[in-house]
């Protein structure tokens, strides 16, 4: 063993590294990307949850207890409320996560010590659930005379009384495992073709570049499908999750969300020069998807400029649809934002692809 001769391979490994630049961008990016999140994107103390107060009594007690709750800043009215009905449907869609009721009869319940206000939450999520607990309980105003210290407020948690950790992941984990196998998968195919020999031959066919892409991509759709159906039939059977929005509302969700996946996987492709690059910029997307989107982390406890970038990755938009179609049972219609963000991103993603393999044709 002579030392001339690894330091001879260490040098050409080091030369050979700095050529590759993906590689070199990935061993500083990587590293960046997640410091960035764990340290300044991701916060698990909840605020500024959308909300929305129905005060049905409207006196000056009631005003304040509203305001002191509004003051902790857990809580964010974002839309307006008459009645308990109202509050539930506006959950239900997806509006808010927490809902105020104080019932006409304050002042009475107050001088009887009974219940005075109640706090609706979409317990569907259960660090939402948590955080509306929290609420219920917080100190109120040293204003506030002894017997409205003493207010008693009650929390109804809706769709997970039970605040079971699987009602809410096993929804979440459909989108995390298919972005994390069908961008991969879709990266890998254009390079693949070419690693093998096989782009020059299908370059003299008559297929054109968008022919090629769609053909690509349908076979992926079905292994997608296949996958859903694996993870709904095991968390039904394992974890009894309900499917309360109908198993065809939870497929199309899940069909927007695949290809959305696809059609990025496929500009991926497009970029990367070998299938390890592919691997690589794969788990780069991947990365602050999974943090930014809810599945891990509460979307709401993210400072603004992390949700603005949660709002261009698709599974953030598919989280929603999921959660509000098998866990709220709200229907598409009710939840077309997120929706038309996904055929949004698709269309994008599709026409990038299409005309990046063009110039590459050229």
């Amino acid at each position: 063993m002579k030392l001339a001769q690894i330091y001879a391979v260490m040098v050409k490994e080091l030369r050979q590294m700095t050529r590759d630049r993906m590689t070199l961008a990935m061993m500083i990016g990587i590293p960046t990307l997640q410091l960035l999140l764990f340290g300044y994107a991701i916060n698990l103390d909840v605020r500024h949850l959308p909300a929305a107060v129905a005060d049905q009594a409207d006196t000056a007690g009631s005003r304040m207890l509203v305001r002191d709750m509004l003051a902790t800043d857990v809580i964010e009215p974002v839309a307006s409320a008459q009645t308990p009905a109202q509050i539930q449907a506006l959950i239900r869609a997806g509006t808010i996560e927490v809902g105020l009721v104080v019932p006409p009869d304050f002042e009475r319940r107050l001088s009887e010590g009974r219940e005075v206000m109640q706090v609706i939450v979409d317990g569907a999520d259960t660090s939402v659930q948590a955080a509306a607990r929290q609420l219920a309980q917080t100190p109120l105003d040293g204003r506030m005379s002894t017997a409205q210290s003493a207010m008693r407020i009650s929390v109804l948690p809706l769709y997970n009384p039970q605040r079971r950790s699987a009602i809410n992941v096993v929804p979440g984990l459909i989108g995390v495992i298919l972005t994390m196998t069908l961008v991969m998968f879709t990266a890998m195919a254009i390079v693949r073709e070419r690693e093998r020999g096989n782009l020059e031959m299908l370059i003299t066919t008559p297929v054109s570049s968008a022919e090629l892409m769609i053909g690509k991509v349908l076979p992926y759709i079905v292994v997608g499908l296949v996958q859903a159906s694996v993870i709904l039939g095991l968390g039904g059977w394992l974890f009894e999750v309900p499917v309360t929005g109908g198993l065809l509302a939870v497929y199309l969700v899940s069909m927007l969300l695949i290809v959305a996946n696809l059609s990025m996987g496929l500009l991926v492709s497009t970029i990367a020069q070998s299938q390890f690059q592919a691997m690589q910029m794969t788990f780069f997307l991947f990365l602050p998807s999974m943090l930014l989107s809810g599945f891990m982390f509460p979307f709401d406890g993210m400072p603004a400029p992390a949700q603005w970038l949660a709002e261009v990755l698709p599974l953030t938009h598919f989280m929603r649809l999921i959660r509000g179609v098998m866990l709220r049972g709200a229907q598409l219609p009710e939840l077309w934002p997120d929706a038309m963000a996904l055929v949004v991103f698709s269309a994008v993603m599709m026409v990038l692809a299409v005309l990046r393999f063009r110039k590459r044709l050229d």
